[in-house]
C-alpha cells in the first residue's frame, strides 16, 4: 500500500471563483463543433432530459446508455443545469448547455478501446508466462539436473513462498526500480497532484526537494537492516526484536491500511474512465480488477513486476503526450507560466512554523519526509520488492533509480497541474459542473484536446489505470505475504508443504482482490473528501507502525510491553485526531483557501447560482478562539503519520517506568540501524579489550 501523500488533491473546500478578464475559445469551440455532428448523429432529443444528481454525467453517447446513469457520486445532490435549457445543439443564445457539453465530450472510439483492451491483454500474457510457462521451463530444467538432490534443494529454500512472494531473489535492478515508481505513483498520484496544483498553487511541488531526503533516510537508517535478515515479510522483524504479539499487531495494523487504501486506488482511475466514456464506474473496475488479480494470482511477484514495468511506460508516455499536445495549444511553456503567475498559484516556499498551514515547508520537511521515509524503507508494499534483489549492491542501485524516476515523474504532474491552469484559466470546470469531482480535471483536458488523435485518450486512460493496477498488484502480492508468514504459518499446527503453500497464497491474494473489489461501494459514498479522508484514515494505523519500527531500530531500551503500550496508546490518539479533522473538515470548520479561479470565458450554458451559493456559506475561521483540541486536530494532515509516530515512541518511554526497560546488550546488534549500531559497537569493543588484558 502505498499510502502515501500523494492524494492530496481530493482535500477539502470547493473551488471558489472570482473575476478574470481573459478568455479561451479555441478548446470550447472545438468541443461545440464535434458536439453538433455527435449530437445530430447518435443522440435523440429524448436522451438529454432525465434529471440526474451528477450533472456532468448524466445519459452518453455509448452504445451501452444504460450504464451511465448515476456513473459519478456526488457529495450532495444538485439540481440539474441542463433542466432550464432547450434541446440539445444551445439555447437562445446559441450556447450549448454544460449536460449537452459533456455528453459530447464522453466519447471513446473502436481505437482507444483496442489501446487500453491491448494493456490488459499484455499484463495477462506476462501472468500466464511467469504462472505456467516460466514455471514448467524451471522444472524441467531441475529435472535434468541432479533429479532428487536439486528438488531437495529447492524444497529446503521454500521455492514456493521465495518464487512467489520476492521472485526467488534473483530480480534485475531496473525492472524493480520502474516497479517501486509504478507502485509508489498511483492513478490518484498522477490525476490529484496535478488538481493539487490546480486548485491550491505549487506549494506541494516543493514535495520535489523531500523525495530525496526520505530516500536517503530509508536507505541509510531502515533498510540496511532488512537487506542483512533477508526477511520476507517487514512484520517477522517485529518477532525478532520484541515477541510475537508485537509481529501480530503490527501485521494488524498493515492489514487494515490495505484495506482503506486499495479500493481507493481503484475508485480513482474509474472516474477517470467514466469521464471519457461514460461508462459505470462498476462495470468497468470488476472487469479491470479480474485481469489484475489474475495475473497477480498466477505470476506471483515476478509478473507484478514485469506488468508495473510495462504500465510505467505506458502511464509515462501518456502524461507525456498530454503535455506536449496541451502546452502547444495554448501558446507555448511561457503562456502557462505566465498565467499562473497571474493568478498566483506560482509561489514560493512558505516558512513557517505554524503547523496548522495546510502546505508549508515544514510540513513538507517533517511530515513529508518522515511519511515518505516509512514508505520507501518501512512499507511491506516496498521492501518486499527490495528483498527481491540479491544483494545489498544492487539494492542500492534500484534505491537511486527509484528516487531519481519518482522525482521526474512527480515533476511532469506538477506541470501538468500548471498546463490545467493555463487552460482552465477563463472557465473553471468545477464551478460549472462540467468536471463534477476534482480528480476529473486531467480527464477533461485529454477529451478536449486530444480527442482529434485516434488511441490517445485510450493511451490515457491506460496510462491511468496502469498506476492503478500496479499499486493494486503490490497491495495483494503484499498482504499475500502478510497473510502467510504472520497469520498462517505461525498459527499453523505442522509445516506447510510446497503445495500448500502455492494453494494458500493464491487463494489470499483472489479473497483479498474481491474483497477490495466490493468495498469500491463503500468509498463512493465517502463524499467529496474521499482522497483527503484515504490520507488521514491511512496515518491511522501508519502512524503506530512507524513509532514501532522506531521503537526497534533507534532505541534498544524499549522492551516488548513498552512497545505494545504506546502502539496501542498512538493507534487510540490518530483516531481520536482524524477523525475530529475529518468532521471538522465536512462542517466547514476546516476550510483552505484556494486559488481564485474565472467563469467569464466560458462559451457554453451552466447553472450560475450554484456557484454564488457555495461562496456565500463559506465559514469564516477564528484561530486565535481555537481551544487546545482544536489546535491539534486543525494540524495539517501531512504531519499525521510523523505525529503518529513520535507520540508512540514517546508513550512507549513513559511505559518503561512501568514496565522496565532492556538492558545494554540485551538486544541482538543486526536488529538495530547502523546508526545506533555503530555506538553501540563502540561500547561493547571496549568490554572485549578489557576481558583480553585480563586473560594475558
Amino acid at each position: 500500500m502505498s499510502t502515501t501523500v500523494e492524494s492530496v488533491a481530493g482535500g477539502s473546500g470547493e473551488v471558489s471563483s472570482s473575476p478574470s478578464s481573459l478568455n479561451i475559445h479555441t478548446i470550447v469551440a472545438d468541443a461545440i463543433v464535434k458536439t453538433a455532428a455527435v449530437i445530430s448523429s447518435t443522440v435523440s432529443p429524448s436522451s438529454t432530459t432525465g434529471a440526474s444528481p451528477a450533472t456532468s454525467t448524466t445519459t452518453t453517447t455509448t452504445p451501452s446508455p444504460s450504464s451511465s446513469s448515476g456513473a459519478i457520486s456526488t457529495p450532495t445532490p444538485t439540481p440539474t443545469p441542463g433542466q432550464s435549457f432547450s434541446p440539445p445543439g444551445g439555447n437562445e443564445d446559441g450556447k450549448i448547455s454544460v449536460k449537452d457539453l459533456s455528453q459530447a465530450l464522453q466519447h471513446f472510439g473502436t481505437v482507444d478501446y483496442l489501446v487500453f483492451v491491448a494493456m490488459l491483454a499484455v499484463c495477462a500474457v506476462i501472468g500466464v508466462y511467469f504462472g505456467f510457462i516460466e514455471k514448467k521451463q524451471k522444472k524441467q530444467k531441475l529435472a535434468g539436473k541432479d533429479g532428487a538432490g536439486a528438488a531437495g534443494i529447492e524444497e529446503r529454500r521454500g521455492s514456493e513462498a521465495l518464487d512467489y512472494l520476492v521472485g526467488g531473489r534473483q530480480m534485475k535492478v531496473f525492472p524493480v526500480a520502474l516497479s517501486l515508481v509504478a507502485s509508489f505513483v498511483s492513478g490518484i498520484s498522477l490525476l490529484g497532484t496535478s488538481t493539487e496544483i490546480y486548485v491550491y498553487g505549487t506549494q506541494y511541488a516543493f514535495i520535489l526537494v523531500t523525495l530525496a531526503i526520505s530516500g536517503a533516510i530509508s536507505w541509510y537508517i531502515f533498510l540496511p537492516v532488512f537487506c542483512n535478515l533477508q526477511l520476507t515479510s517487514t512484520y517477522e522483524y517485529f518477532e525478532l526484536r520484541f515477541n510475537k504479539s508485537v509481529r501480530l499487531l503490527g501485521s494488524a495494523f498493515f492489514t487494515g491500511a490495505n484495506l482503506i487504501w486499495l479500493p481507493i486506488v481503484i475508485y480513482v482511475p474509474a472516474l477517470a474512465f467514466n469521464q471519457v466514456t461514460g461508462i459505470n464506474i462498476h462495470i468497468i473496475t470488476p472487469i479491470v480488477c479480474l485481469v489484475c488479480i489474475f495475473y497477480t494470482t498466477a505470476g506471483g511477484l515476478k509478473a507484478v513486476v514485469w506488468t508495473d514495468v510495462i504500465q510505467t511506460v505506458v502511464m509515462v508516455g501518456a502524461i507525456l503526450f498530454v503535455i506536449i499536445k496541451g502546452t502547444i495549444d495554448v501558446g507555448g511553456v511561457g503562456v502557462v507560466i505566465q498565467r499562473n503567475l497571474d493568478s498566483g498559484r506560482l509561489e514560493w516556499p512558505e516558512f513557517t512554523l505554524d503547523p496548522k498551514v495546510r502546505v508549508s515547508m515544514l510540513a513538507l520537511l517533517v511530515g513529508t519526509v518522515g511519511h515518505n521515509a516509512y514508505n520507501f524503507g518501512l512499507n511491506q508494499s516496498m521492501t518486499q520488492r527490495f528483498m527481491s534483489l540479491p544483494n545489498v549492491k544492487k539494492m542500492g542501485q534500484t534505491c537511486l533509480i527509484f528516487v531519481v524516476g519518482l522525482i521526474l515523474l512527480y515533476s511532469l504532474c506538477i506541470y501538468n497541474g500548471l498546463l490545467l491552469f493555463a487552460t482552465y484559466y477563463d472557465c473553471d470546470p468545477l464551478t460549472t459542473k462540467l468536471a463534477v469531482a476534482k480528480d476529473q480535471l486531467v480527464p477533461l483536458l485529454v477529451v478536449q484536446s486530444l480527442s482529434s488523435f485516434p488511441g490517445v485518450p485510450g493511451m490515457f486512460v491506460a496510462g491511468v489505470f496502469s498506476a492503478a493496477l500496479s499499486s493494486l498488484s503490490t497491495g495483494l502480492n503484499s498482504l499475500a505475504a502478510v497473510f502467510l508468514e504472520d497469520y498462517i504459518r505461525p498459527l499453523a499446527k505442522k509445516p506447510l508443504t510446497e503445495h500448500q503453500i502455492a494453494i494458500t497464497m493464491r487463494l489470499c491474494t483472489v479473497i483479498i482482490g474481491v474483497l477490495s473489489v466490493a468495498l469500491v461501494f463503500v468509498v463512493e459514498r465517502m463524499g467529496s473528501h474521499v482522497m483527503q479522508l484515504a490520507v488521514t484514515m491511512g496515518s491511522v494505523v501508519q502512524g503506530p507502525l512507524l513509532g514501532i519500527f522506531l521503537m526497534g531500530l533507534l532505541c534498544p531500551s524499549i522492551n516488548s510491553k513498552s512497545a505494545i503500550a504506546g502502539s496501542i496508546f498512538s493507534f487510540i490518539f490518530m483516531g481520536w485526531l482524524t477523525l475530529s479533522a475529518q468532521m471538522a473538515i465536512n462542517s466547514g470548520e476546516i476550510s483552505p483557501e484556494t486559488k481564485p479561479v474565472s467563469t467569464e470565458g466560458c462559451d457554453y450554458e451552466f447553472d450560475r447560482p450554484l456557484v454564488t451559493l457555495v461562496n456565500a456559506t463559506l465559514p469564516e475561521a477564528g484561530p486565535a478562539s481555537l481551544s487546545f483540541a482544536e489546535q491539534l486536530y486543525h494540524i495539517s494532515f501531512l504531519l499525521y503519520t510523523v505525529i503518529g509516530g513520535t507520540v508512540g515512541v514517546a508513550a512507549a518511554y513513559i511505559a518503561g517506568f512501568f514496565f522496565g526497560r532492556n538492558k545494554a546488550g540485551e538486544v541482538d546488534l543486526d536488529l538495530l540501524s547502523p546508526c545506533v549500531r555503530r555506538f553501540q559497537k563502540q561500547k561493547y569493543s571496549s568490554v572485549e579489550l578489557d576481558e583480553k588484558r585480563v586473560k594475558n
